[in-house]
């Protein structure tokens, strides 16, 4: 294959002209095209309004590559190189089977490589399947109430189900290819495999991950809801075994952690089992919600129904603090996603189509173990409670605080929406978020949304909504392990988002996946 780079295309443009214009780009005519296949697409908006989608492709030509390259002469065009991941062999099963706590992104993908090896592991997984859950979330968002067992955060496919269903992330690995290949086999969009910002949806995500679950199954490996781990066994220094909340315990010499970075009492259950841990840096702030047609003007200047929904990444160093957006949802909604009783959470999820009508984005503020209040390994997890708690009490309920970015600015509560109506569900709170948000948060953000302008025309403009609290961008502890994955206590494998080693679905995914690797090089062997 013939591997040519940045080809610029109208967004209007047909399906037969990419290949002609490889064609062209080769020197070649179009009847010595045998196959093309898209590598990467993308957006290339800097010289709006012309706007330009940018391909990569892989040619199969008629005739020697190499004597077409030589002859074109084009610099974008090289051999196309060969890069793919081999997932383990599959071996004999192991005595004990091994256990995965936690069915998000890495517990599915540890899950699914030890399965492939023949390992028949045992999934444990507080929360319900996804049809079950998805109703229980529906329901929340409709009444306002909490099944803290299965929400927005706890439940199969993670926190990352009712988000975007975004992949793309700032790693190189062999095996994103492959994860890719995975949710493609299991139902999501072919064009996650080459868009520059893939992303599935939340309502095909919903099927995604239960057929990630049946094939997990239909490799001998099993996978029990509703089960949560409330304890730990050990013996000299490793582990032998799991407590449920069914009263029984699990055997296992092998217990890949990936619990999320909401398990909050299990957080507190490994704290008192003497696991080794230390907070870390996190971030925390609001959702903040705009017209999507206010937002593609400002990306593509102006609008353009062959483009895809605009989006954007801000980010604002401050003397004390760095403001900068995070998980931005085009056409999309902000959503309750409380897991603890009395205690409000935001975050933003879009459909596949992105089609609503607003879109969001989480507005962050960096936070550092010398700005909590507590101190202590969960002294970033007490902060976010207590955040999540005033933000409760502020409504009496689970409707969120929100205001207009101009009353924001100008230190005045809100008494309503302007031009931007908020999505968020079961509704909004209008205030003075200062009154509810630490006072690093809103100094911060008050700083950096001028800025931010900037960057963005109308980001900070008057009716731009922000609702708060976002508190669970990524997981406010890290679980300490070694090289081999493994915590002091041997055959404790701490993994994915919530042990504090990944930052999304993807990276979260590739945590779980090199964590079973680790797990099956060290078979039974004992340190």
């Amino acid at each position: 294959m013939i591997r040519l780079r940045d080809i610029p295309l109208p967004p209007e443009h047909s399906a037969h002209q990419l290949q002609y214009e490889a064609a062209r780009l080769l020197g070649i005519p179009n009847s010595r095209v045998r196959q093309l296949s898209i590598v990467r697409r993308s957006v290339d908006a800097r010289k709006k309004p012309d706007v330009k989608i940018i391909y990569t492709v892989d040619v199969a030509v008629e005739g020697s590559e190499k004597k077409i390259l030589k002859a074109c002469g084009c610099k974008r065009a090289a051999l196309a190189p060969v890069s793919f991941y081999r997932p383990p062999k599959p071996g004999p099963a192991p005595e004990k089977r091994p256990v995965v706590v936690g069915f998000g992104p890495a517990g599915m993908f540890a899950a699914l490589v030890l399965a492939m090896a023949g390992q028949r592991p045992l999934v444990l997984e507080r929360g319900e399947d996804a049809q079950s859950r998805h109703e229980k979330v529906e329901k929340f968002w409709k009444t306002g109430e909490l099944d803290p067992a299965s929400n927005v955060q706890f439940g199969e496919g993670g926190a990352g189900t009712f988000s975007d269903g975004k992949l793309n992330t700032g790693v190189s690995n062999p095996r994103i290819g492959w994860v890719l290949e995975q949710f493609v086999k299991a139902g999501a969009h072919e064009d996650i495999l080459y868009d520059a910002k893939p992303h599935i949806g939340t309502d095909v995500l919903v099927e995604v991950v239960q057929n990630l679950r049946h094939r997990i199954l239909s490799l001998g490996g099993q996978i029990c809801f509703n089960t949560q781990v409330t304890g730990i066994s050990q013996e000299n220094g490793q582990i032998t075994g799991v407590k449920t909340n069914h009263g029984e315990e699990i055997p296992c010499d092998n217990l890949i952690l990936a619990i999320g970075h909401s398990a909050r009492d299990t957080f507190e259950m490994l704290l008192n089992s003497g696991i080794p841990m230390e907070p870390k840096p996190f971030a925390m702030g609001v959702r903040i919600e705009h017209r999507q047609s206010n937002v593609d003007a400002s990306q593509y200047g102006g609008e353009n129904p062959a483009l895809p929904p605009a989006d954007y990444k801000l980010v604002q160093h401050l003397e004390n603090a760095t403001v900068y957006t995070f998980c931005m949802c085009p056409g999309g909604q902000v959503v309750a996603a409380a897991s603890e009783p009395g205690r409000t959470v935001t975050n933003g999820m879009s459909n596949w189509a992105r089609d609503g009508q607003n879109a969001n984005a989480a507005l962050l503020v960096t936070v550092n173990p010398a700005d909590f209040p507590s101190a202590g390994p969960l002294g970033g997890m007490v902060w976010q409670r207590q955040v999540e708690e005033a933000a409760y009490r502020a409504s009496g309920s689970y409707r969120a605080p929100a205001q207009r970015v101009e009353d924001f600015l100008a230190g005045r509560p809100s008494v309503g929406p302007g031009s931007v109506e908020p999505t968020y569900r079961p509704g909004v709170h209008w205030c003075d978020l200062h009154d509810v948000l630490p006072e690093k948060i809103t100094a911060s953000i008050s700083e950096a949304l001028p800025l931010l302008d900037g960057k963005l025309k109308g980001f900070a403009g008057p009716d731009a909504v922000l609702t708060a609290p976002e508190t669970r961008s990524s997981s406010p502890v890290r679980i300490l392990r070694d090289e081999g994955r493994q915590s002091a206590l041997r055959g404790l494998y701490p993994t994915g988002e919530g042990a504090g080693y990944a930052g999304g679905i993807m990276s979260a995914a590739l945590d779980g996946m090199m964590t079973a690797e680790k797990l099956l090089e060290r078979g039974d062997n004992r340190d």
